[in-house]
């Protein structure tokens, strides 16, 4: 099934749940909507995001309801995550209670599902994450929903990469103002151009080990660094 194949066979609802996966503003709610598309367009009883590089250190970035029992049976260190996360293929487990694949799982947990099916995350060529959906009944996932879920990871990859890149671009903006409020409270303090006081900033950030950014909140909002020493004036050269 092609990308277009699968708008085309979502109806009104389901299209409604992939907008908002593009259209939702921070990373945060744009997991939420990745998590709640899976669970509809596989008719999963719950489904989950894990964002990481690591298959061993990959964190829950967002569940529906009854997520965190098939995050708890999913993420162990003898069951499919590590598969999941190398293969290029989505992998379906047809029967918790009767596989044969990973030996000493599921562990013993509390719990009411019986089918799961998890799909890798790329952004660009690195790994990004997991998908995850799960089904109290046996044999819930087929061949299709493997075939639907790297289009649906796809869809997911690119919602996270851009909601990312737009977090990004907001900080550095965010930066940049902080930074220029705080050269201004430096230039009126101590006589000094812009270009002076954009030096003492860097200098002390160099010398304190300390972000940029850092460095203007707490000049905003102290109004002082400690241990700074007074500029020369500009014109005092």
């Amino acid at each position: 099934m092609t990308g277009g194949e699968l708008h085309q066979s979502l109806d009104h609802e389901a299209l409604g749940l992939l907008t908002g996966m593009h259209e939702a503003g921070s990373v945060e709610e744009t997991v939420e909507a990745v998590a709640d598309f899976a669970k509809y367009a596989f008719g999963a009883s719950s489904a989950a995001i894990l964002l990481g590089q690591n298959p061993k250190r990959l964190e829950v970035a967002a569940s529906t309801e009854g997520g965190d029992a098939l995050v708890r049976l999913a993420v162990t260190d003898s069951g499919p995550i590590s598969d999941a996360f190398e293969s290029p293929a989505a992998v379906v487990v047809g029967d918790i209670t009767a596989q044969h694949r990973w030996p000493g799982w599921p562990p013993d947990i509390e719990h009411d599902l019986r089918s799961l099916l998890l799909v890798r995350l790329r952004i660009g060529q690195r790994p990004a994450g997991l998908l995850l959906a799960g089904h109290p009944e046996p044999g819930a996932f087929d061949t299709d929903d493997a075939a639907v879920a790297h289009i649906v990871a796809r869809h997911a990859s690119v919602a996270v990469a851009g909601s990312r890149q737009q977090a990004t671009l907001a900080e550095a903006v965010d930066a940049r103002k902080l930074v220029g409020q705080a050269m201004g409270i430096l230039m009126e303090r101590y006589e000094i151009d812009s270009d002076r006081a954009f030096a003492v900033l860097r200098r002390y950030s160099q010398d304190t080990n300390t972000k940029l950014r850092q460095i203007a909140i707490q000049l905003i909002e102290t109004r002082a660094l400690p241990g700074l020493e007074p500029p020369r004036r500009t014109g005092d050269d």
